[in-house]
């Protein structure tokens, strides 16, 4: 789930964020409205390797007001991994979802739009040709980013949520094919303009390429071992970037996690009957029971995964890998608590079409 479970509560009234509530609605620094544009709306579509998902938005007197959003389970890369290539069955479920987003642009009129695609598109060999299918069916036009691009959007979009008076932020975005790690200057989060990465890491490993590098695991296997061989996996390269924020002296991090996995796992966490987008963005869980959880969830079967509120059955196939990912970066960066953000790619790329259509005054 994201945003789109509550489209309004993005500019919902809010404060300073308790730790376990929610966070301060998405706001500009400034923001100047020039009256041939105060009725325009903009789209922001984000394809990944597992799910499409679109935000449909007009500029606002403190930021932008989501009118209209759309969040499909697609699984583009399904068998990625072992084939080099997007299924037929895989491309059709994402055609049918573009499709649908475009019937969303039309209705709303929206004027302008980009609509990115990431990891599954970047590996695959087929991937040109499916974007050239998307624009002749759907009539939008993919843009397949690079995972720098991915990880600077991401970071514009949650970059608010990060305490700007304390140490740097590792800020993490666990997708389907791949997951960026990032380390961004806590100050840029209260200037108005681009956040400042300073170091940042794309890990091969999102929820459907790990899951895929264990596929018995999950039919009653050993599941302590499967889960412990997912964290090894990503092991190495985070040692390999920690190594490179020592060598920065950074010796303390504040965590921010943006996506699916730490949306999940933090609104169980919270105990929410449901998903409520109100309560989980911006909110801090503790690392310690986030980790028990974590653990918890890799020791269950799919089945009892799927019953879980706020899991079912749509992430229980995926979620362990996403624990497994979660549990290496905790592992490596252990701190009292993560930040999470219901807020990312679609949100940064927002405000960048907005701020460059002059209606978001950055840092006024």
């Amino acid at each position: 789930m994201s945003a789109d479970a509550d489209p309004a509560g993005l500019m919902a009234p809010g404060t300073a964020p308790d730790p376990r509530r929610a966070a301060p609605p998405f706001r500009a620094g400034g923001l100047r409205l020039p009256a041939s544009r105060r009725g325009r709306t903009y789209g922001a579509l984000d394809l990944g390797t597992n799910n499409c998902r679109l935000l449909i938005a007009r500029p606002g007197p403190q930021g932008f007001v989501i009118v209209d959003a759309y969040s499909r389970v697609v699984r583009l890369g399904e068998g990625l991994m072992e084939s080099g290539r997007l299924s037929d069955a895989a491309m059709d479920r994402t055609v049918a979802a573009l499709a649908a987003c475009a019937e969303k642009l039309a209705r709303r009129d929206v004027r302008l739009t980009r609509n990115v695609a990431t990891e599954a598109c970047r590996r695959a060999a087929n991937g040109a040709r499916f974007v050239d299918r998307v624009y002749a069916e759907t009539g939008i036009a993919l843009d397949v980013i690079s995972a720098a691009e991915e990880a600077r959007l991401a970071v514009l979009g949650c970059h608010m949520l990060i305490d700007p008076d304390g140490p740097p932020a590792l800020v993490f975005d666990i997708g389907g094919g791949s997951s960026e790690v990032m380390l961004v200057a806590p100050g840029s989060s209260q200037s108005g303009g681009e956040p400042e990465i300073l170091e940042w890491i794309s890990l091969p490993w999102g929820v459907v390429s790990l899951a895929e590098t264990e596929p018995q695991w999950a039919d009653g296997g050993d599941r302590a071992d499967a889960y412990a061989r997912m964290i090894e996996r990503v092991t190495p390269m985070l040692d390999a970037f920690g190594e490179r924020l020592a060598r920065r002296g950074v010796t303390a991090v504040q965590l921010l996690g943006t996506s699916g996995t730490i949306t999940t796992l933090a609104s169980v966490e919270l105990g929410l009957p449901g998903y409520d987008r109100r309560l989980v963005d911006g909110c801090a869980v503790a690392t310690e029971p986030l980790l028990a959880l974590c653990r918890q969830i890799a020791a269950r079967s799919v089945q009892e995964r799927a019953r879980m509120a706020c899991i079912g059955p749509d992430r229980a196939e995926l979620i362990v890998a996403g624990c497994a990912i979660l549990d290496a970066i905790i592992a490596r960066w252990p701190g009292g608590q993560v930040r999470v953000a219901d807020r990312g790619i679609r949100e940064g790329i927002l405000r960048n079409l907005m701020g460059r259509d002059g209606v978001w005054a950055m840092g006024k």
